[in-house]
């Protein structure tokens, strides 16, 4: 059998793989690049040369910048701002979420941003009456548009510009993307606003995610009572400076308790003198809070506005975390209060209750099964101490952080390296895979997020996926089976001119992103698109740019994305739903790929 023959077979177990999704598709895409390599299709060195492309460094390191931007709370607070302006018109939402989804989108990913917007436009929903699929569905296919708006919306931008780089010596810009992701974003806007509702059935949700937005103010009427939370900052005057926390009473305001002590850091110490600049969380009545405040030279940090006052709980850097006590559990038994700091000296215990009861007041308590914890600590120290199988997490503190958290030094740090590398990448003063890591560098070295962190946001489905498809890529090119692809193309329809090949090939990929990964589509399409430019002696940057486009349009199928996939769940919508809104999105990338993109990229270069 001849090298050609076994490329096409292999590349044919394929797609039939990825079309019956019964293996994982990494798992698929690595095994195609070893089965050409037992063939002898291919040396060792090139089928492992994908991992080391830099288009799959670029693309694991975008992980990292956005899990950087997400759980900074940039991504929360921008979804945060659609509750304020959307108002109550589904118009007006249904537009502000997909421009807003968009641009997240060509910054941190399809599925990045609809991930992190998901839970508040699920909420919006809810406040608004409208049933969640009205919402949802432009959410996931406003994404896809945004995705074309820069290099980095898709790891399919950033593949077909590299490969422009290396087949013409001249890789698509940055920008150069929104020159027709531009036009998309709008023309789904405006599908979506004019036949959206209409298109897009009334289904009952199967999950619906947990509105965290509100959190602090629940948690302080669920364990402060009439007694409010307020953090004060001792002042250099202070009476209570030297005297042990464990001392510390206010006889002049007996409603007013010190529940915490926050110590600068690296001066964190279970028990040790109050100094000047400690920062305490004390509970009380709001007029005897002040009176302590003015006594006892103590600063507040909170706002006096209820709405803000809950930060005394929740900040930037600090959180809190409601746990229960499972049953077999070896908390069970242990004696708690108050102020308690807990043995890995991270976490403060604020409060218990039991059977909705607070009885931290009580002396000598010690745990029941059934018990409800509140503790507070850093954000970073409270995701990994109650990874402990002997308590049970209600809210896990990272969603709580990116929807409750205000923003702070680590949002506008997070801000800052996003500029930085879009800089980078818009002028070209460094490769795109450099100006990447760079980023994503920079996130864990700042502080913004962790190492563990940063090593758990890299989707290594998709960089198995890109990896293992690269190899394929080359033994289709380097087998002659994309010139013979190409060849029956043109011979079919090259008398037509390049524009009816295009056309085909468009047509091809856009089949294809509706059953597999459009990655995997544009890996598969890319080769046969440059052995068509060659053979017809025009430019191949049209080609590229279509075979993104086209890709893209990934609307007909809930599995045709992840991020179709996400959606599916809270709105209740059924495989035969997307369809219906997703043809004529599909017909208009159609169309901008076949006619917009040869007037912007001609055919003559």
């Amino acid at each position: 059998m001849s090298d050609v023959a076994i490329t096409m077979l292999i590349l044919a177990i394929v797609v039939l793989a990825f079309v019956t999704n019964r293996l994982p598709v990494g798992l698929i895409a690595v095994g195609a690049s070893l089965a050409l390599y037992a063939t002898g299709i291919l040396d060792l060195g090139q089928t492992f040369a994908g991992f080391g492309d830099p288009a799959v460094i670029l693309i694991a390191s975008l992980f990292v910048v956005a899990e950087g931007l997400d759980s900074s709370g940039l991504t929360g607070w921008a979804g945060q701002q659609l509750v304020d302006k959307g108002g109550r018109s589904q118009r007006r939402l249904t537009i502000l979420i997909m421009l807003v989804v968009g641009v997240l989108a060509a910054l941190i990913s399809v599925n990045g941003a609809v991930a992190a917007l998901l839970p508040v436009v699920v909420v919006i929903a809810m406040k608004v009456s409208l049933n969640s699929a009205k919402l949802l569905l432009p959410l996931a296919f406003g994404a896809h548009a945004g995705s074309l708006l820069t290099l980095t919306g898709s790891p399919v931008n950033v593949i077909l510009s590299e490969l422009a780089e290396a087949e013409t010596g001249r890789g698509f810009g940055f920008f150069e993307f929104t020159l027709v992701g531009a036009p998309l974003v709008l023309g789904t806007v405006l599908i979506t606003i004019v036949w959206g509702n209409r298109l897009i059935p009334t289904r009952t949700p199967a999950a619906m995610p947990t509105d965290l937005s509100d959190h602090a103010r629940t948690l302080v009427s669920q364990f402060g009572g009439e007694r409010l939370f307020q953090r004060v900052r001792v002042g250099p005057e202070s009476p209570l400076i030297g005297t042990l926390s464990s001392e510390v009473t206010f006889d002049d305001a007996p409603t007013v308790e010190l529940v915490a002590v926050r110590a600068p850091v690296g001066d964190e110490e279970a028990e040790r003198p109050i100094r000047a600049a400690d920062v305490l969380l004390v509970r009380g009545d709001e007029s005897e809070l002040a009176r302590i405040a003015e006594t006892y030279h103590l600063n507040s940090l909170s706002a006096k506005s209820d709405g803000e006052r809950t930060w005394s709980l929740l900040d930037a850097d600090y959180g809190v975390a409601e746990i229960i006590i499972p049953p077999r559990s070896p908390a069970i038994g242990d004696r708690v209060f108050a102020g308690m700091i807990t043995e890995s000296g991270d976490l403060i215990v604020l409060s218990v209750q039991r059977g909705g009861e607070i009885i931290t007041d009580r002396p000598n308590v010690r745990l029941e099964a059934g018990d409800v914890l509140l503790v507070q600590g850093r954000w970073e120290a409270l995701d990994t101490n109650l990874a402990d199988p002997a308590v049970m997490v209600v809210d896990a503190p990272d969603q709580i952080r990116r929807q409750a958290a205000p923003l702070g030094r680590r949002a506008w740090t997070a801000l800052v390296i996003l500029i930085g590398m879009v800089i980078a990448l818009a002028t070209g003063v460094v490769p795109p895979a450099v100006a990447g890591l760079v980023a994503a560098a920079a996130m864990v070295l700042t502080g913004t997020i962790r190492v563990e962190k940063a090593h758990r946001s890299i989707s290594w489905t998709t960089v198995l996926l890109v990896g293992g498809m690269i190899p394929v890529s080359t033994a289709i090119t380097q087998t002659g089976a994309a010139d013979l692809i190409a060849g029956g193309i043109v011979s079919v329809v090259g008398d037509a001119g390049p524009l009816a090949v295009l056309v085909a090939l468009c047509v091809v990929a856009l089949i294809f992103g509706q059953l597999i990964s459009n990655t995997a589509t544009a890996l598969i399409i890319a080769p046969i698109a440059i052995s068509v430019a060659a053979e017809l002696d025009v430019s191949l940057l049209p080609f590229l740019m279509a075979v993104a486009v086209a890709s893209a349009a990934a609307f007909l199928t809930p599995v045709a994305t992840p991020a179709n996939l996400m959606v599916m769940g809270p709105s209740g919508l059924k495989f035969g739903d997307y369809w219906k809104l997703g043809l004529p999105l599909a017909l208009l990338f159609l169309g901008v790929a076949v006619l917009l993109v040869p007037v912007i990229w001609p055919f003559s270069g």
